[in-house]
């Protein structure tokens, strides 16, 4: 098939424009989002998207997790479509520019197409996958997740948020409960254009980093009970500190993931202590560990090894431990073919990139295991995400959505 001509970019003064319109609904406190998955801000949102989509001419689909679906004919009626896209939600004090770039990137492809009269063989599909983030209903990735066939439908509809509210409820709530089944759609391909949310590119001053593998995490939920005692009274050898078992596992971890540099990582997240009073030393603590690596021989050892240190410290400190996994998904490979269509497009185009580890959880990382996957990266100020500081260039999104538009156009086949 013949490759795209270096000449053909999209219009990244359009993108931005829709980047910052989109940012308008459910504005944050400071100067981001807050457009949290089902609720009425999310609603707006889709409904803008919605409308920006027919004007472009593409027919909706939406399934019964309320992802949408829209399609650009191919010349072809039976061939598979390529699809596009990320999601629109965001975190509760979220940037304007995570998940949003890849769904309006895959609309501003759209576009260009219509602008330069291109038509493609395979349809073209922009999708907006319901709850990336899992800020509201965890778990996050959730409609992908059920998309393929790694997640229940019933399990997802019965999510709930801090109030209670149920995912199923709030779906149908706002109007986005579709009538398509999950999954049933097959795909060429998939591409989803996303921020680094990490700080390589920028320190690289790269452009354009070629998603080769995302990483396999594992969320281990740790309860350490030791025993509750006066803080002065209580001598020091009598003491069985929960806190300070609590500090060495933090500790472990960290040694543990820098043993595996340079992909791997690791931290304790969510922290609670009891009683919590400033006099009393500590009885229990609930925590979590969060360890991550691209490759499973590693994942699986880092486990094993904090597991085995958990015993050793709380033997010497006379508590005790309950270690659950709460959470994990192996590493990912991208599929090969569309990785090169990926780095084949940056290097057409002239711009600067590099093979890279998505190091954050996306749609991408369950659609591979149904379909062709690639993703891109594109620089963000500071590594900076999941914060309402959040910052991207217009240049990088356009460059971003340049290497899109190429590695979809490649992928969907030019006709004439």
């Amino acid at each position: 098939m013949a490759a795209p001509g270096e000449n053909l970019r999209i219009n990244s003064d359009r993108l931005w424009d829709s980047l910052m319109d989109m940012a308008r609904i459910g504005p944050g406190i400071a100067g981001g989002n807050n457009r949290q998955t089902l609720t009425d801000e999310d609603a707006e949102g889709r409904k803008l998207f919605q409308s920006w989509c027919e004007a472009a001419g593409l027919s909706m689909g939406v399934d019964e997790m309320g992802t949408m679906f829209f399609r650009r004919e191919g010349t072809d009626a039976d061939a598979l479509p390529v699809y596009v896209g990320s999601h629109l939600d965001t975190q509760p004090t979220g940037g304007k520019f995570d998940g949003v770039l890849g769904v309006l990137g895959g609309l501003e492809v759209i576009r260009s197409l219509d602008d330069l009269g291109i038509k493609t063989r395979h349809p073209i599909v922009i999708t907006n996958w319901t709850n990336e983030e899992g800020a509201r209903f965890a778990p996050a990735m959730l409609a992908s997740g059920v998309f393929a066939g790694v997640l229940e439908q019933d399990y997802a509809y019965d999510r709930t948020d801090a109030k209670g509210k149920r995912f199923g409820d709030e779906l149908e709530r706002i109007g986005w409960k579709g009538e398509e089944p999950v999954g049933a759609r097959k795909m060429k391909a998939f591409f989803e254009l996303h921020i680094e949310q990490g700080p390589i590119l920028e320190d690289e001053g790269l452009d354009i980093g070629v998603v080769t593998h995302g990483q396999g995490l594992k969320w281990l939920q740790v309860t350490l009970t030791g025993k509750e005692a006066h803080t002065g009274s209580t001598p020091m050898p009598k003491r069985r500190n929960a806190g300070l078992g609590m500090a060495r596992i933090t500790e472990l971890v960290h040694e543990i993931a820098m043993d595996y540099q340079p992909d791997a990582v690791g931290a304790i997240g969510h922290m609670e202590v009891y009683p919590n009073s400033r006099n009393i030393i500590a009885a229990k603590t609930v925590f979590t560990i969060d360890i991550r690596s691209p490759d499973k021989e590693t994942l699986d050892e880092m486990d094993a090894r904090i597991r085995d240190g958990i015993v050793t410290i709380c033997e010497a400190l006379e508590i005790t431990a309950e270690v659950e996994q709460v959470g994990h998904f192996d590493p990912v490979t991208f599929d090969e073919t569309c990785v090169k269509a990926v780095r084949d497009a940056a290097d057409r185009l002239g711009y600067t990139h590099r093979d890279i580890v998505s190091g954050a959880g996306h749609d991408a990382c369950w659609i591979n295991r149904v379909a062709p996957t690639a993703m891109i990266f594109c620089p963000c100020v500071d590594g900076l995400s999941h914060n309402e500081a959040e910052e991207i260039s217009k240049q990088w999104a356009g460059a971003g959505c340049d290497v899109l538009f190429h590695a979809v156009l490649e992928t969907a086949e030019i006709v004439g």
